[in-house]
Protein backbone atom coordinates (compact mmCIF):
# COMPACT_ATOMS: atom_id res chain seq x y z
CA UNK A 1 0.00 0.00 0.00
CA UNK A 2 1.41 3.02 -1.27
CA UNK A 3 0.14 6.30 1.03
CA UNK A 4 -0.87 5.73 5.22
CA UNK A 5 -3.86 8.27 3.84
CA UNK A 6 -7.90 7.13 4.38
CA UNK A 7 -7.46 4.86 1.19
CA UNK A 8 -4.04 3.19 1.77
CA UNK A 9 -4.44 2.89 5.43
CA UNK A 10 -7.77 1.57 5.19
CA UNK A 11 -6.99 -1.27 2.68
CA UNK A 12 -4.42 -2.32 5.10
CA UNK A 13 -6.56 -2.75 7.89
CA UNK A 14 -8.71 -4.67 5.89
CA UNK A 15 -6.03 -7.01 5.09
CA UNK A 16 -4.97 -7.28 8.77
CA UNK A 17 -4.88 -11.17 10.14
CA UNK A 18 -5.53 -11.95 6.68
CA UNK A 19 -3.26 -15.08 5.38
CA UNK A 20 -1.34 -12.23 3.30
CA UNK A 21 2.22 -10.06 4.06
CA UNK A 22 1.23 -6.76 4.09
CA UNK A 23 3.32 -3.33 3.56
CA UNK A 24 2.29 -0.09 3.64
CA UNK A 25 4.87 2.95 3.02
CA UNK A 26 4.95 6.21 3.66
CA UNK A 27 6.77 9.26 3.41
CA UNK A 28 5.53 10.46 7.26
CA UNK A 29 4.76 7.73 10.01
CA UNK A 30 1.50 8.95 10.82
CA UNK A 31 -2.09 8.99 9.54
CA UNK A 32 -3.16 12.50 8.87
CA UNK A 33 -7.08 13.07 9.94
CA UNK A 34 -7.39 16.09 7.07
CA UNK A 35 -10.78 17.45 7.70
CA UNK A 36 -9.45 19.08 10.81
CA UNK A 37 -6.13 20.48 9.85
CA UNK A 38 -8.01 24.19 9.61
CA UNK A 39 -8.70 23.56 13.29
CA UNK A 40 -4.61 23.28 13.61
CA UNK A 41 -4.35 26.21 11.53
CA UNK A 42 -6.68 28.43 13.98
CA UNK A 43 -5.48 27.27 17.14
CA UNK A 44 -7.81 24.50 17.95
CA UNK A 45 -6.24 21.27 18.31
CA UNK A 46 -2.36 20.28 18.02
CA UNK A 47 -0.97 18.75 15.14
CA UNK A 48 -0.66 15.50 17.04
CA UNK A 49 -4.47 15.44 17.69
CA UNK A 50 -5.12 14.72 14.42
CA UNK A 51 -2.21 12.71 13.24
CA UNK A 52 -1.65 9.47 14.99
CA UNK A 53 1.22 7.12 14.10
CA UNK A 54 0.48 4.34 12.16
CA UNK A 55 2.54 1.55 13.78
CA UNK A 56 0.49 1.34 16.63
CA UNK A 57 -2.97 0.99 14.50
CA UNK A 58 -1.24 -2.44 13.41
CA UNK A 59 -0.56 -4.06 17.07
CA UNK A 60 -1.41 -7.24 17.15
CA UNK A 61 -1.53 -7.65 13.51
CA UNK A 62 1.59 -9.40 12.86
CA UNK A 63 1.18 -9.64 9.74
CA UNK A 64 1.39 -5.89 8.32
CA UNK A 65 4.89 -3.78 8.08
CA UNK A 66 5.11 -0.10 8.13
CA UNK A 67 7.84 1.27 5.78
CA UNK A 68 8.92 4.66 6.55
CA UNK A 69 9.89 5.85 2.69
CA UNK A 70 9.04 8.04 -0.34
CA UNK A 71 7.77 6.28 -3.36
CA UNK A 72 9.69 7.25 -6.44
CA UNK A 73 9.45 5.12 -9.59
CA UNK A 74 7.54 1.60 -9.58
CA UNK A 75 9.47 -1.38 -11.90
CA UNK A 76 6.19 -3.25 -12.77
CA UNK A 77 8.02 -6.09 -14.78
CA UNK A 78 9.84 -6.75 -12.14
CA UNK A 79 6.68 -5.55 -9.25
CA UNK A 80 9.16 -4.39 -7.26
CA UNK A 81 8.48 -0.30 -5.71
CA UNK A 82 11.60 2.10 -6.15
CA UNK A 83 12.18 4.22 -2.85
CA UNK A 84 14.37 7.44 -2.87
CA UNK A 85 16.90 6.09 -0.77
CA UNK A 86 18.23 3.30 -3.62
CA UNK A 87 16.06 0.36 -1.48
CA UNK A 88 13.14 -1.57 -3.48
CA UNK A 89 9.97 -3.12 -2.81
CA UNK A 90 8.30 -6.58 -4.08
CA UNK A 91 4.83 -6.68 -4.15
CA UNK A 92 2.30 -9.71 -5.66
CA UNK A 93 -0.42 -6.86 -5.35
CA UNK A 94 -0.16 -3.04 -5.45
CA UNK A 95 -2.33 -0.69 -3.54
CA UNK A 96 -1.57 3.19 -4.69
CA UNK A 97 -3.36 5.86 -2.58
CA UNK A 98 -0.81 8.59 -3.01
CA UNK A 99 -3.75 11.28 -2.40
CA UNK A 100 -3.19 14.84 -3.60
CA UNK A 101 -1.69 18.17 -3.21
CA UNK A 102 -2.97 22.18 -3.90
CA UNK A 103 -3.99 22.47 -7.53
CA UNK A 104 -3.15 26.52 -8.01
CA UNK A 105 -5.19 25.96 -11.16
CA UNK A 106 -1.62 28.14 -13.20
CA UNK A 107 -2.76 31.48 -10.90
CA UNK A 108 0.33 33.55 -10.91
CA UNK A 109 1.58 33.67 -7.23
CA UNK A 110 0.17 30.92 -5.59
CA UNK A 111 3.42 28.85 -4.94
CA UNK A 112 5.12 31.48 -3.81
CA UNK A 113 3.01 33.71 -1.76
CA UNK A 114 0.04 31.77 -0.62
CA UNK A 115 -0.73 29.32 2.22
CA UNK A 116 -1.84 26.03 1.59
CA UNK A 117 -3.73 23.40 4.28
CA UNK A 118 -3.13 20.02 2.96
CA UNK A 119 -0.75 19.24 5.49
CA UNK A 120 0.32 19.41 9.07
CA UNK A 121 3.34 20.94 8.28
CA UNK A 122 1.16 23.59 6.48
CA UNK A 123 -1.27 23.70 8.76
CA UNK A 124 1.46 24.91 11.61
CA UNK A 125 2.63 26.94 9.49
CA UNK A 126 -0.81 28.68 8.92
CA UNK A 127 -1.13 28.72 12.28
CA UNK A 128 2.30 30.60 13.32
CA UNK A 129 1.44 33.17 10.49
CA UNK A 130 -2.19 34.21 11.79
CA UNK A 131 -0.12 34.57 15.78
CA UNK A 132 2.59 36.22 14.09
CA UNK A 133 0.68 38.68 12.56
CA UNK A 134 -1.25 39.50 15.68
CA UNK A 135 1.67 39.78 17.32
CA UNK A 136 3.18 42.42 14.85
CA UNK A 137 0.02 44.54 14.65
CA UNK A 138 0.39 44.74 18.59
CA UNK A 139 3.62 45.84 18.30
CA UNK A 140 2.91 48.10 15.47
CA UNK A 141 -0.96 49.35 14.59
CA UNK A 142 0.44 50.80 11.46
CA UNK A 143 1.20 47.50 10.10
CA UNK A 144 -2.95 47.16 10.16
CA UNK A 145 -3.70 50.06 7.37
CA UNK A 146 -1.23 47.50 4.99
CA UNK A 147 -3.55 44.11 5.97
CA UNK A 148 -1.92 43.05 8.33
CA UNK A 149 -4.89 41.44 10.20
CA UNK A 150 -6.69 40.95 6.76
CA UNK A 151 -6.93 36.77 5.78
CA UNK A 152 -8.29 36.29 2.19
CA UNK A 153 -9.39 32.78 1.86
CA UNK A 154 -9.55 31.34 -1.53
CA UNK A 155 -11.85 28.94 -1.86
CA UNK A 156 -15.83 28.46 -1.36
CA UNK A 157 -15.66 24.47 -0.99
CA UNK A 158 -16.28 23.00 3.23
CA UNK A 159 -12.24 23.81 4.23
CA UNK A 160 -12.71 27.62 2.55
CA UNK A 161 -16.06 27.67 5.09
CA UNK A 162 -14.80 26.19 8.17
CA UNK A 163 -11.35 27.79 8.04
CA UNK A 164 -13.57 31.19 7.53
CA UNK A 165 -15.33 30.64 10.55
CA UNK A 166 -12.91 29.87 12.83
CA UNK A 167 -10.78 32.57 11.98
CA UNK A 168 -13.92 34.85 12.83
CA UNK A 169 -13.98 32.89 16.17
CA UNK A 170 -10.48 33.00 17.10
CA UNK A 171 -11.18 37.08 17.09
CA UNK A 172 -12.85 37.03 20.37
CA UNK A 173 -9.96 34.32 22.14
CA UNK A 174 -7.54 36.82 20.83
CA UNK A 175 -9.28 39.67 22.19
CA UNK A 176 -7.77 39.09 25.73
CA UNK A 177 -4.17 38.24 24.49
CA UNK A 178 -3.96 41.57 23.18
CA UNK A 179 -5.86 44.12 25.22
CA UNK A 180 -4.45 47.40 23.76
CA UNK A 181 -4.88 45.77 19.97
CA UNK A 182 -8.23 47.45 17.95
CA UNK A 183 -8.34 43.11 17.11
CA UNK A 184 -12.17 44.11 15.17
CA UNK A 185 -9.77 45.28 12.85
CA UNK A 186 -9.41 41.87 11.50
CA UNK A 187 -10.98 41.08 8.30
CA UNK A 188 -11.90 37.49 6.81
CA UNK A 189 -12.39 37.96 3.12
CA UNK A 190 -13.61 34.33 1.69
CA UNK A 191 -13.31 34.43 -2.79
CA UNK A 192 -15.26 32.17 -4.54
CA UNK A 193 -15.31 32.24 -8.08
CA UNK A 194 -19.08 30.60 -8.36
CA UNK A 195 -22.23 31.88 -7.33
CA UNK A 196 -22.33 30.05 -4.29
CA UNK A 197 -20.71 28.40 -1.63
CA UNK A 198 -19.89 24.75 -1.11
CA UNK A 199 -21.27 23.67 -4.46
CA UNK A 200 -21.44 19.72 -3.84
CA UNK A 201 -24.46 20.86 -1.36
CA UNK A 202 -27.78 22.21 -2.22
CA UNK A 203 -28.01 26.15 -3.08
CA UNK A 204 -29.93 26.55 0.65
CA UNK A 205 -26.87 24.94 2.50
CA UNK A 206 -24.60 27.32 0.68
CA UNK A 207 -27.01 30.32 1.60
CA UNK A 208 -27.18 29.33 5.11
CA UNK A 209 -23.14 29.09 5.38
CA UNK A 210 -22.82 32.48 3.06
CA UNK A 211 -25.03 34.07 5.77
CA UNK A 212 -23.99 32.70 8.99
CA UNK A 213 -20.49 33.89 8.02
CA UNK A 214 -21.34 37.36 7.37
CA UNK A 215 -23.16 37.12 10.98
CA UNK A 216 -20.00 36.37 12.13
CA UNK A 217 -18.20 39.16 10.43
CA UNK A 218 -16.52 38.01 7.38
CA UNK A 219 -16.68 39.15 3.68
CA UNK A 220 -18.29 36.66 0.92
CA UNK A 221 -16.88 37.57 -1.98
CA UNK A 222 -18.99 35.20 -4.74
CA UNK A 223 -18.31 34.97 -8.56
CA UNK A 224 -14.73 36.40 -7.94
CA UNK A 225 -11.56 35.34 -9.59
CA UNK A 226 -8.42 35.51 -8.27
CA UNK A 227 -5.61 36.52 -10.62
CA UNK A 228 -2.89 36.70 -8.94
CA UNK A 229 -1.57 36.66 -5.34
CA UNK A 230 1.06 39.13 -4.45
CA UNK A 231 3.66 39.33 -1.89
CA UNK A 232 0.90 42.20 -0.21
CA UNK A 233 -2.07 40.80 -1.26
CA UNK A 234 -4.31 39.58 -4.36
CA UNK A 235 -5.32 41.52 -7.44
CA UNK A 236 -9.04 40.32 -8.59
CA UNK A 237 -10.30 40.31 -12.14
CA UNK A 238 -11.19 43.51 -12.69
CA UNK A 239 -8.18 45.27 -11.22
CA UNK A 240 -9.46 45.56 -7.73
CA UNK A 241 -6.86 44.87 -4.97
CA UNK A 242 -7.11 43.72 -1.28
CA UNK A 243 -4.31 43.86 0.84
CA UNK A 244 -3.43 41.25 2.96
CA UNK A 245 -0.50 39.43 4.70
CA UNK A 246 -1.95 35.99 4.79
CA UNK A 247 -3.85 34.59 1.66
CA UNK A 248 -4.76 31.12 1.64
CA UNK A 249 -5.60 28.88 -1.12
CA UNK A 250 -7.87 26.20 -0.34
CA UNK A 251 -9.46 26.65 -4.35
CA UNK A 252 -8.60 22.74 -5.18
CA UNK A 253 -6.76 20.07 -5.34
CA UNK A 254 -4.88 17.64 -7.79
CA UNK A 255 -3.44 14.45 -7.89
CA UNK A 256 -0.11 13.89 -6.25
CA UNK A 257 2.69 14.02 -8.86
CA UNK A 258 3.66 10.24 -7.86
CA UNK A 259 1.48 9.14 -10.25
CA UNK A 260 2.76 11.53 -13.30
CA UNK A 261 5.58 8.96 -14.14
CA UNK A 262 4.15 5.74 -13.12
CA UNK A 263 3.43 4.82 -16.99
CA UNK A 264 -0.19 4.30 -15.87
CA UNK A 265 -2.89 6.15 -18.36
CA UNK A 266 -4.39 8.93 -16.90
CA UNK A 267 -7.43 11.15 -17.49
CA UNK A 268 -7.15 14.66 -18.24
CA UNK A 269 -7.73 15.25 -14.93
CA UNK A 270 -4.81 13.72 -13.92
CA UNK A 271 -6.12 10.85 -12.00
CA UNK A 272 -5.23 7.08 -13.45
CA UNK A 273 -7.56 5.67 -15.21
CA UNK A 274 -9.02 2.17 -13.92
CA UNK A 275 -11.59 -0.41 -14.59
CA UNK A 276 -14.94 -1.20 -12.33
CA UNK A 277 -13.13 -2.90 -9.75
CA UNK A 278 -10.29 -0.36 -9.17
CA UNK A 279 -7.48 -1.89 -10.91
CA UNK A 280 -5.72 -0.12 -13.77
CA UNK A 281 -5.73 -2.16 -17.28
CA UNK A 282 -4.16 -4.27 -18.52
CA UNK A 283 -2.37 -4.41 -14.72
CA UNK A 284 -4.77 -6.72 -13.02
CA UNK A 285 -2.39 -6.56 -9.93
CA UNK A 286 -2.35 -3.09 -9.63
CA UNK A 287 -5.17 -1.11 -7.56
CA UNK A 288 -5.47 2.47 -7.21
CA UNK A 289 -8.24 4.40 -4.48
CA UNK A 290 -8.65 7.69 -3.67
CA UNK A 291 -7.71 10.36 -4.80
CA UNK A 292 -5.66 9.16 -7.55
CA UNK A 293 -8.11 7.14 -8.84
CA UNK A 294 -10.17 7.98 -11.88
CA UNK A 295 -12.86 5.83 -11.15
CA UNK A 296 -16.36 6.89 -12.34
CA UNK A 297 -20.16 6.22 -11.33
CA UNK A 298 -22.64 4.59 -13.73
CA UNK A 299 -23.20 8.00 -15.14
CA UNK A 300 -19.63 8.34 -15.76
CA UNK A 301 -18.71 10.60 -13.65
CA UNK A 302 -16.16 11.04 -11.48
CA UNK A 303 -16.38 9.77 -7.74
CA UNK A 304 -15.22 13.11 -5.46
CA UNK A 305 -11.91 13.80 -3.65
CA UNK A 306 -13.22 13.16 -0.10
CA UNK A 307 -12.23 10.80 2.80
CA UNK A 308 -15.10 8.91 2.29
CA UNK A 309 -14.78 7.39 -1.17
CA UNK A 310 -11.28 6.94 -0.42
CA UNK A 311 -11.89 4.81 2.61
CA UNK A 312 -14.82 2.64 1.10
CA UNK A 313 -12.02 2.64 -1.75
CA UNK A 314 -9.52 1.19 0.20
CA UNK A 315 -11.51 -1.60 2.12
CA UNK A 316 -12.65 -2.50 -1.83
CA UNK A 317 -9.64 -2.76 -2.81
CA UNK A 318 -8.51 -5.23 -0.21
CA UNK A 319 -11.71 -7.21 -0.69
CA UNK A 320 -10.47 -7.49 -4.01
CA UNK A 321 -7.12 -8.75 -3.35
CA UNK A 322 -8.37 -11.56 -1.34
CA UNK A 323 -11.04 -12.71 -4.22
CA UNK A 324 -8.04 -12.75 -6.88
CA UNK A 325 -5.94 -14.79 -4.16
CA UNK A 326 -8.19 -17.25 -3.68
CA UNK A 327 -8.84 -17.62 -7.80
CA UNK A 328 -12.33 -15.72 -7.96
CA UNK A 329 -13.62 -12.95 -10.20
CA UNK A 330 -13.37 -9.26 -8.66
CA UNK A 331 -16.60 -7.05 -8.59
CA UNK A 332 -17.46 -3.37 -9.39
CA UNK A 333 -16.89 -1.19 -6.62
CA UNK A 334 -19.93 0.78 -5.73
CA UNK A 335 -20.04 4.30 -3.45
CA UNK A 336 -22.09 4.23 -1.19
CA UNK A 337 -22.55 7.94 -0.46
CA UNK A 338 -23.43 8.62 3.26
CA UNK A 339 -23.83 12.69 3.22
CA UNK A 340 -22.19 15.43 3.50
CA UNK A 341 -21.33 18.36 6.29
CA UNK A 342 -19.96 21.19 6.90
CA UNK A 343 -19.14 23.64 10.10
CA UNK A 344 -19.56 27.18 9.74
CA UNK A 345 -18.48 27.97 13.49
CA UNK A 346 -20.12 27.47 17.20
CA UNK A 347 -23.85 25.45 16.87
CA UNK A 348 -23.61 26.26 13.05
CA UNK A 349 -23.30 23.30 10.46
CA UNK A 350 -25.08 22.22 7.22
CA UNK A 351 -25.60 18.20 6.91
CA UNK A 352 -27.12 16.55 3.70
CA UNK A 353 -27.78 12.61 4.41
CA UNK A 354 -29.08 10.52 2.03
CA UNK A 355 -32.99 9.92 1.65
CA UNK A 356 -33.51 13.72 0.73
CA UNK A 357 -32.98 14.49 4.50
CA UNK A 358 -31.28 17.60 5.19
CA UNK A 359 -30.79 19.83 8.33
CA UNK A 360 -28.67 22.67 9.71
CA UNK A 361 -27.86 24.34 12.94
CA UNK A 362 -27.13 22.86 16.09
CA UNK A 363 -28.46 19.53 15.26
CA UNK A 364 -25.95 19.70 12.34
CA UNK A 365 -23.01 21.10 13.72
CA UNK A 366 -23.80 18.25 16.96
CA UNK A 367 -23.70 15.74 14.25
CA UNK A 368 -20.59 16.90 12.61
CA UNK A 369 -19.10 16.90 16.11
CA UNK A 370 -20.00 13.31 16.35
CA UNK A 371 -18.71 12.27 12.94
CA UNK A 372 -15.48 13.44 12.75
CA UNK A 373 -14.83 11.91 16.42
CA UNK A 374 -16.26 8.46 15.60
CA UNK A 375 -13.75 8.66 12.29
CA UNK A 376 -10.38 9.54 13.99
CA UNK A 377 -7.93 7.05 14.26
CA UNK A 378 -7.11 6.01 18.09
CA UNK A 379 -9.09 6.31 21.50
CA UNK A 380 -6.48 8.55 22.96
CA UNK A 381 -7.00 10.87 20.07
CA UNK A 382 -10.49 10.88 20.29
CA UNK A 383 -10.49 11.23 23.83
CA UNK A 384 -7.90 14.50 23.60
CA UNK A 385 -9.92 15.43 20.89
CA UNK A 386 -13.62 15.81 22.69
CA UNK A 387 -11.24 17.51 25.76
CA UNK A 388 -9.91 20.36 23.78
CA UNK A 389 -13.49 21.06 21.89
CA UNK A 390 -15.32 20.90 25.32
CA UNK A 391 -13.03 23.30 27.06
CA UNK A 392 -12.94 25.47 23.94
CA UNK A 393 -16.71 25.40 23.78
CA UNK A 394 -17.06 26.24 27.56
CA UNK A 395 -14.53 28.99 27.97
CA UNK A 396 -14.02 30.04 24.02
CA UNK A 397 -10.24 29.60 24.85
CA UNK A 398 -8.32 27.77 22.06
CA UNK A 399 -5.32 26.67 23.64
CA UNK A 400 -2.29 25.60 21.13
CA UNK A 401 -1.44 29.14 20.48
CA UNK A 402 2.63 28.53 20.23
CA UNK A 403 3.99 30.27 17.53
CA UNK A 404 6.74 27.48 16.72
CA UNK A 405 9.17 29.28 14.88
CA UNK A 406 10.85 27.37 12.11
CA UNK A 407 13.75 29.63 11.83
CA UNK A 408 17.21 29.16 14.29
Amino acid sequence: MVGAGFGGLNAARALAGAPVRVTLVDRHNFHLFQPLLYQVATAGLGAGDIAPAVPPTFHGAGNVDFVLGTVVGLDRSARKLLLADGTTLPYDFLVLAAGAITSTFGVAGVAEHAFGLKSVLEAVRLRNQVLQQYERAAADPVLLDAGALTFVIVGGGPTGVELSGALCELQRVLREDYPHLDVGRTRVVLVEMTDRLLATFTPRSGDYARERLRTMGAEVRLETTVEEVTPSGVRLQGGEEIAAATVIWVAGVRPHPLTDGLGFEQARNGRVIVDRDLSVPGSPEVFVVGDVAGAVDRRGRPYPQVASVAIQQGRHAARQIRRRAAGRATRRFRYFDRGSMATIGRGAAVAELPLGIRFRGRLAWLAWLGLHLVELIGFRNRLTVLVNWSWNYLTWDQGVRAIIDEQP
